[in-house]
């Protein structure tokens, strides 16, 4: 726990300095940080090209971004991961706009095991306990949902597709998949309220 305060506290150090645009702490923030948020990316894009050009256009949005950075808000290798995150769905977005994508590939891709879609990267190891407790009771009750509905609910909302990208990778009617998504959350709340109570 000490190790993990330490360690923010130097990345809120490092990421001050850079904002001031000093350019060897961003080497040495960059070498803290990037294998790790390197992961967040590969989560997203499978590819490792696409992953380490999601990674490059995050750390330009961290050199530019730093100044930005409100410690009270959030720690610093979470708010990094959400950029690197966001970077690589940009990434994934303008390759399935391009048609460059193979629908059936990415269909399998974002159908993962919800366990591993929920690990943050950054997060400590108290924090990894939680998640990782939180992420299994999601699983059992994602479990009870029919496969197609748990495939829609984890392709919206663990890997954010919109409602039209989830029915055109599954290619089933939008309507359909708001029905989907709809009813499943609300047996996903009724689950996990249930697990909570037991």
């Amino acid at each position: 726990m000490h190790k993990d305060i330490d360690e923010s506290d130097r990345l809120r150090r490092l990421l001050s300095a850079v904002a001031l645009g000093d350019r060897g702490a961003f080497r040495t923030l960059y070498d803290a940080t990037s294998a790790r948020l390197y992961g967040c990316a590969l989560r997203v894009l499978p590819q490792e090209s696409l992953a380490e050009e999601a990674l490059q256009d995050a750390f330009v949005a961290i050199w530019h971004a730093a100044s930005t950075y409100q410690p009270h808000l959030a720690a610093p290798a979470t708010w990094m991961a959400t950029i690197v995150r966001n970077k690589a769905l940009d990434v994934r977005r303008r390759l399935q706009a391009s048609g460059e994508s193979d629908g059936a590939r990415y269909v399998d891709e974002l159908n993962l095991d919800p366990l591993a879609a929920l690990q943050d990267a950054a997060a400590g190891p108290q924090e990894r306990l939680q998640m990782s407790r939180d992420a299994q009771a999601l699983a059992r009750c994602l479990e009870t949902l029919a496969s197609r509905q748990r495939q829609a609910i984890c392709m919206a909302y663990l890997h954010d597709l919109s409602h039209g990208d989830v029915a055109a990778q599954l290619d089933t009617p939008l309507g359909t998949v708001k029905t989907w998504i709809r009813r499943g959350l609300e047996r996903l709340r009724v689950c996990l309220t249930t697990q909570e109570a037991a």
